[in-house]
């Protein structure tokens, strides 16, 4: 948002005298000010109103009162429960979920489980459909609030789970014990500027930070503001356990160390780049408090024109290789795209192709891009064997090439045998196009997408991207923090 909107936050220098100890303090005084200012501008946007909270708590009983009374006819010994942001009251304005969990007893087995907790998902939600976790469940809309229907066991311990939703029971016991109103509104601004700075969503393509993570964060450090001192001067890896009873070793950037589980890091999924990327807006906003930083700036999409201005200047040579997307769920395509696009990337490096960055992007089509500051080789390339004192070695290196028509030597050179042989691919395109390709490292569904059949574009072709990923080729060639 821009500053004309009347939030009157962002003055800007206000002293022609910044280095002298009066002018500091002035400039301290005006960023305290601005930083409350913006602070109550956008709780006015993020705290539901009582009317918001009435209409969710009318809903949210209701369908409770039904689930209770399915679950009584198909299991006695049974309890049902809101959970997530909405029973902890971190929920921000305009977000619509409630998630209700049907705990069922341990000694059903894990098929009677989903049987009874899709019967009871029915009954809460008539119209609802049926989705796919570790087990099924039912999700719909009711009063223009999206509903979940979950069930999971009932157990003493998260250290005893069966499944990842048996722990969300606990998340939501250990924080109702430690949130009051001030640090919940302060949940909901972290969250917010989370969202605003593109590092908010534990889904496997965003890969930033939790819901449950950013509650314990501003739990652990008081609040909004102590939360960003902190993070601005955080030096990776950080490690945080607010229980003290961790007992595994996880090499991640951000370790937190989940207080209803000693062995499980609730960070594992935050992307280095999402940690460093809240370092760099936490100090940026400190700094400068302003609004904008907490609403998501989404670039315009990139125009043909404007994509091969990308191209002349960079001088590189962009190739992508575009497919038909598989029929997965986001968490399952996305871990896949990421392998196929490390495999793709180090397969064009050994051969030569210099790799300057690279992205993956998918719709109803999907992509892999890669832009190169080398896209194109000799002829030949040059393969060094060991020193010729290395004699079993050397020898046999040399008797491998002697004979060779092909290749020019072997010849001496530092000491050491080399010979010069045909290179298997000049071009990028070459290597793309051939069946090498299904030699690196691909996800199992990609490569079967690749199987069926796939094209290579090369240089201006891919402005063919354009239509369908202008957002995030505009991503791509216009990257911020």
């Amino acid at each position: 948002m821009s500053e004309e909107d009347g939030d009157g936050v962002d003055h800007g220098p206000t002293s022609s005298h910044r280095g002298d100890h009066t002018g500091g303090e002035t400039d301290d005084r005006n960023r305290a000010r601005d930083l409350e200012g913006v602070v109550a501008a956008v709780r006015d946007r993020v705290d539901p109103d009582e009317d918001e909270r009435t209409r969710l708590r009318d809903v949210a009983d209701r369908l409770m009162e039904r689930a209770e009374t399915a679950a009584a006819e198909l299991c006695a010994d049974t309890d049902v429960l809101q959970v997530g942001s909405t029973a902890r009251n971190t929920w921000i304005s305009g977000d619509r979920d409630i998630d209700i969990f049907v705990r069922f007893p341990p000694s059903l087995d894990r098929g009677t489980l989903a049987d009874y907790g899709l019967e009871v998902g029915h009954a809460t939600i008539p119209d609802g459909h049926e989705e796919y976790a570790e087990h099924p469940y039912v999700k719909g809309t009711v009063e223009g609030f999206e509903i979940d229907v979950v069930p999971c066991f009932r157990l003493e311990s998260a250290t005893e789970i069966r499944s990842a939703v048996d722990r969300t029971p606990f998340h939501t016991r250990y924080l109702q014990q430690r949130l009051d109103d001030e640090l919940a509104a302060d949940v909901r601004l972290t969250k917010q500027f989370l969202k605003g700075i593109g590092a908010y969503g534990s889904d496997l393509r965003t890969r930033g930070f939790s819901g449950y993570l950013t509650e314990l964060l501003v739990v652990e450090y008081g609040g909004f503001r102590p939360l960003l001192a902190a993070v601005a001067d955080w030096q990776p890896p950080v490690e945080l356990d607010p229980e003290e009873h961790g007992r595994e070793t996880f090499d991640d950037p951000l370790v937190v160390i989940d207080p209803t589980d000693p062995d499980r890091n609730v960070a594992a999924v935050c992307a280095s780049d999402n940690v460093a990327r809240f370092q760099h807006y936490a100090r940026s906003f400190l700094e400068r408090p302003r609004i904008d930083v907490f609403e998501p700036d989404d670039p315009e999409p990139l125009t043909g024109a404007d994509l091969r201005d990308h191209l002349e200047r960079r001088g590189t040579t962009p190739v992508a290789v575009r497919f038909e997307a598989p029929d997965l769920v986001e968490d399952q395509l996305y871990p896949q795209l990421q392998k196929s696009l490390d495999g793709i990337t180090t397969g064009l490096d050994d051969r030569g192709f210099d790799i300057f960055r690279a992205t993956a992007v998918a719709d109803e089509t999907a992509a892999v891009l890669v832009e190169l500051a080398v896209s194109e080789r000799p002829a030949v390339e040059r393969h060094e064997g060991p020193p010729v004192h290395v004699r079993n070695h050397a020898e046999g290196f040399y008797d491998a090439y002697a004979d060779d028509p092909d290749a020019y030597g072997p010849f001496i050179e530092g000491g050491r045998y080399v010979t010069e042989r045909d290179r298997a691919f000049t071009t990028a395109r070459g290597f793309l196009e051939s069946d090498r390709l299904f030699d690196v490292g691909l996800g199992a569904h990609v490569e079967t997408a690749l199987e069926d059949g796939y094209e290579v574009l090369s240089g201006d072709e891919i402005v063919a991207l354009i239509d369908e990923f202008g957002p995030e080729l505009a991503d791509y060639f216009t990257p911020r923090p």
